[in-house]
Order: C-alpha cells, then sequence, then structure tokens
C-alpha cells in the first residue's frame, strides 16, 4: 500500500506540471490568433484610391485607429497573463515539492519529528491500564448499586457496555503480559505493542463515555438521592453486622490453623471497619446536603459512601471465603497425599532404572560430574523430566515432600491446608502431570485461593497498586478461567507474583494522611479518608470535595475534566 501511495505521488506531480504548461500554450495559441486574424480579414480586401476626406471621414479613421491599437494590445496581455500564471505555478509547484514532507516529493525532506522514547511509552501504557482499569472496577461498582431501584430490562444496555469495556481491557492486559515476557522481540514491533495498549485501554474508556450520561440520567441524583441514600444505608448496616461475625471467624481461624492460613486476610476486618467509618461520615453529609438542597454536593457524597461499602464487603466476603477454602483444603489432603503417591508409584515403574554409572568420556575415561547439589527438577508448570537420571532425582523430592507433608499433618500441630495442597501438586506436578482425579482438583482450590486474595487486595488498594500487579492478576484469572488443569499451577503462580507486586505498590504509597483516625488521628471530617484513597475511592489531591470514583470515570479532583 505504501509502495503504490510513492509510486502515484510523483505521476501526480508531473500532471500538474503538464496541465500548467499545456495552458500556457493554448494561451500563447490564441494569442496569435487574435494578431493575425485582423490582417488576414482585411488582405483580402481590394485596395481603394483616397482622396479629399471629409471631416466625418476623419473622425471614423480616428476610431478605426483606436480598435486597431486595442486589437493588437489586447492579444499581448492574455499572453503575457497566461505565461505568468503559468510561471507562477511552477515555481509554486516546486517549492512545495521541496519542502513536503510526505513521501514522492522531490528536495531534502525535512528531519521527522523525534517519537516518543521506549521508556516513555511504556510509562503512558501502564498509566493507561491503571486508568482504565480503575474506570471498569469503578463502574461495575455503581452499576451494582443501581440494581436494587431500576429494573432488569433497564440495566441491560449498560451491563452490556461495561462487559464491552472488560473485554477491551482484558485484550490490553494480555498485550501487557506477552510485552513483559518479551513477545514481541523487535523494537519497533514493542512499540506498535505499546501504543496497542494505549488503544484498547482508551476504546475501553470510550465505551464507557458514551452512555455515562444516560447512566446518569437513569440514576437521576440531581433529582433527590432519597432513593438511593436508603440502598446504601442498607447495606451499611447489613456490613456492621457481618463485620463483628467476621471478626470472630478470623479468631477462630487462627487458633485452629498455622499463621500463614490467614495471612491473606490479615487487618481486613480493620479496614473494613475503617471503610465502614469512611462511609458513616459520608451518608451523614449527604443526607444533611440534601436537606440543605444541595443535590449535586449530595450526589458526590452518596457515591464516595457507596465505594466505602463496596469495599468493605470485599473484606468481610474475603474473610468468609477463606474459611471455606480452609475447611475445604483441610478435607482434601487425605485424597490428595493418597493420589500423589499412587501417582509416583506410576511414574516409577514407567522410569527405566538408573545405573549411576556415569557415561564415558571421549578418550574412554568417565566424564566430570559437575558439584555440588543435583540438578532441581522443573518447576510445577514446566514438562516432566524425560532424563531417567532427572526423573529420578524428582521422584526422590517428591517423595521427601510427601513424607514431610504426612508428618507435619499427623504432628498434632497448627497447619496450613492450602500451603501443604499447594506442596503436594508442586512436588508431584514434574513427574506425574495428571489430567484428571484428585491432584488437578488440589491444584484449583490452591489456584482459586491465591487468585481470589489477589484479587481482593487489589480492589481494596487500587489507589497505590500499578500496573505490573494489575496485569499478572488478569493473567493468572484468564487461565483460571479456561478450566484446563494445566493452566492451574502457572495461574496460582501469577496470583502469587500479583499479590507480592500489589503488596510492595502500597508499601511504597504509605498513608498520606497521618490525622486519619485509623491512623491515630481524631478530625471528624477526614475519618477513613486513607483508607479511601488507598482504595480509589476519592481523589488523594481533594478527598474532601473531588469526584468519586464511578460510571462516569474514576476519582477526580473537583474542577478536573
Amino acid at each position: 500500500m505504501t509502495s503504490s501511495l510513492l509510486r502515484g505521488r510523483p505521476r501526480r506531480a508531473k500532471s500538474h506540471i503538464s496541465v500548467r504548461v499545456a495552458h500556457a500554450v493554448l494561451g500563447g495559441a490564441v494569442g496569435v490568433v487574435w494578431l493575425v486574424l485582423p490582417g488576414m480579414t482585411s488582405g483580402g480586401d481590394a485596395p481603394v484610391a483616397i482622396k479629399n476626406p471629409a471631416p466625418g471621414a476623419s473622425a471614423a479613421a480616428a476610431a478605426d485607429g483606436g480598435r486597431a491599437t486595442v486589437d493588437l494590445v489586447l492579444p499581448l496581455v492574455a499572453v503575457g497573463a497566461a505565461g505568468a500564471a503559468a510561471g507562477y505555478g511552477y515555481v509554486r509547484r516546486v517549492r512545495r515539492a521541496r519542502v513536503r514532507t510526505t513521501p514522492g516529493g522531490t528536495g531534502d525532506a525535512p528531519p521527522p519529528k523525534p517519537s516518543s522514547s521506549p521508556a516513555a511509552l511504556d510509562e503512558q501504557a501502564r498509566e493507561a491500564l491503571v486508568e482504565a482499569d480503575n474506570r471498569v472496577r469503578a463502574a461495575r461498582t455503581e452499576l451494582d448499586f443501581v440494581e436494587a431501584l431500576r429494573t432488569a430490562e433497564a440495566l441491560e444496555p449498560f451491563r452490556r457496555t461495561v462487559h464491552e469495556a472488560e473485554s477491551e481491557l482484558a485484550a490490553a492486559f494480555r498485550m501487557r503480559q506477552r510485552y513483559d515476557e518479551g513477545v514481541p522481540a523487535e523494537e519497533e514491533a514493542r512499540g506498535h505493542a505499546l501504543a496497542g495498549i494505549v488503544g484498547r485501554c482508551d476504546e475501553a474508556g470510550r465505551r464507557l463515555d458514551a452512555v455515562a450520561g444516560e447512566f446518569g440520567r437513569l440514576r437521576a441524583l440531581d433529582q433527590g438521592v432519597d432513593e438511593a441514600l436508603g440502598v446504601a444505608e442498607g447495606l451499611f448496616r447489613e456490613l456492621a453486622g457481618r463485620t463483628g461475625a467476621s471478626e470472630a471467624v478470623l479468631a477462630g481461624l487462627r487458633a485452629r490453623y498455622a499463621p500463614t492460613a490467614t495471612a491473606s486476610v490479615t487487618g481486613s476486618v480493620e479496614q473494613a471497619k475503617d471503610r465502614l467509618v469512611f462511609a458513616t461520615v459520608r451518608l451523614n453529609q449527604a443526607r444533611q446536603s440534601a436537606d440543605s438542597g444541595r443535590p449535586e454536593r449530595a450526589a458526590r457524597q452518596l457515591r464516595a459512601a457507596e465505594g466505602a461499602v463496596a469495599q468493605a464487603a470485599v473484606l468481610v466476603e474475603g474473610v468468609d471465603r477463606l474459611a471455606e477454602e480452609l475447611r475445604s483444603a483441610e478435607q482434601t489432603v487425605p485424597a490428595a497425599l493418597t493420589g500423589a503417591e499412587a501417582e509416583l508409584a506410576r511414574a516409577r515403574r514407567q522410569t527405566p532404572p538408573h545405573t549411576g554409572t556415569a557415561p564415558s568420556g571421549p578418550l574412554g575415561g568417565t566424564k566430570a560430574q559437575p558439584s555440588g547439589p543435583p540438578r532441581p527438577s522443573p518447576g510445577p508448570d514446566g514438562p516432566p523430566p524425560t532424563d531417567a537420571a532427572a526423573r529420578s532425582v524428582a521422584l526422590l523430592h517428591a517423595d521427601a515432600v510427601l513424607g514431610s507433608v504426612r508428618q507435619e499433618v499427623t504432628g498434632g500441630r497448627p497447619w496450613d491446608p492450602v500451603e501443604v495442597l499447594r506442596r503436594i501438586v508442586r512436588a508431584t506436578a514434574p513427574v506425574a502431570p495428571g489430567r484428571a482425579g484428585v491432584l488437578p482438583a488440589a491444584a484449583l482450590i490452591t489456584a482459586r485461593s491465591a487468585t481470589a486474595a489477589a484479587a481482593d487486595f487489589v480492589a481494596t488498594h487500587r489507589g497505590a497498586v500499578g500496573a505490573a500487579a494489575r496485569t499478572r492478576l488478569a493473567e493468572a484469572e484468564r487461565l483460571l478461567a479456561t478450566g484446563d488443569p494445566a493452566d492451574r499451577p502457572p495461574a496460582e503462580i501469577l496470583a502469587l507474583e500479583a499479590r507480592e507486586l500489589a503488596e510492595r505498590d502500597v508499601r511504597a504509597h504509605g498513608n498520606p494522611y497521618p490525622g486519619d483516625p485509623g491512623a491515630g488521628g481524631t478530625a471528624e471530617g477526614t475519618a477513613g479518608t486513607g483508607g479511601a484513597v488507598l482504595g480509589g475511592i476519592v481523589p488523594a489531591e481533594d478527598p474532601e470535595n473531588g469526584t468519586p470514583a464511578g460510571f462516569a470515570g474514576p476519582a477526580q479532583p473537583a474542577g478536573a475534566q
């Protein structure tokens, strides 16, 4: 396509010049005809003798002389004008061809504008992913609150739009994951990949923008917030009661299992209470603003309260879900141990005996073997080792892990059922990657637990979590959704990495509001603000008056577009 354009443009340039030359030649020909025509018409008449003219005849002769002069001057003017026009057009065309920047022009083109550096493009792609992810999450949350007040038919177009935006965002995360894995490898192609990520994120935002106004009219918060306040306050009261129950559940889990079993929900109950404190303040403010006739301010405060209530629900439900995961894992461990031992026995029968004799060297001696510990077996997501010696090492390692697990389970001390399942699956996967039975079920439990924990952490700390953690989480969720048992171990690894990266981002972010009551402060106006900013509910630049995150966009300072 580009080559055809390059070939076509010079021909168009030449055609313009030819047309202008033809115009000049035609103008000259018209002028010559105009000059010659009077002579040709008068040359055929017979000569007439001139006598003494009369006065009237003299006047007529003078007029005829003037017309003859005009007949001579006008053609010359026409020829000159045509030549000047053709010359001006040719010179203008040449100058444009010399300075043009598109292909096909003649002469030296000016240097192109410098493109963005790879580091700048990378940063732009990261920011686009974070912004689009925050936007989609906030839209989904606000849509859930409207569900109690509107019919399913009225909400269907907006749910479809959110789903379309989620699809665009998922494609962008997939592109980013492949980019981080080094695909594509060419520098130019990597730049195109980053531009594609930004384009996908922009498209997700455009889809939400297209219906944001209609969604605002559907909520009609500017006409009154009483109904929406009633829904938010009802959910708030329900969560306030569940928070105490979750605290009791967490205490029971800590007494029954090892500390690592509840590490993923450490601080969740406290954070849920912090979000509910913030919601209390904003719900009260929304009610006061509505009573004083300030519906716009009331709507803004209501939406902030809804975001806080939604995140409190995520934190409370995370504790309840973990309790169920631990019970399920604890019940699965005995069967997983038995299934793993059966898989190892089958692998031993399929593994030829290893004599331990070192292979001969090129001169008939023994080849020098590397010193140090045996070579480790492949990871849980790698293929089974094909070398007999490597398989023997992997089998010995799996035997040792299973023996340690059995001793830990029967030792009478608290243990972590999910971690025990994880160890069983990882130890047996290199030599017995079964696709049916109890081991794939155990891998599903551990992968789901790790992915859900990472998803909850990102959702409740999205004001600080960066693009890398979100990308790993999105890839873990994608692999887990395939239903392929082979995708479960890598999904778990990615989810654990996502949680680690997200925690690192939160530690680097810190608490920007040391006066927050959650951090020892006492000001009622800022109660829970630190947690709300950390959760991306309100903007850090203007938490009191900024626009909360919602269907129309992420959290923004007051006056921001």
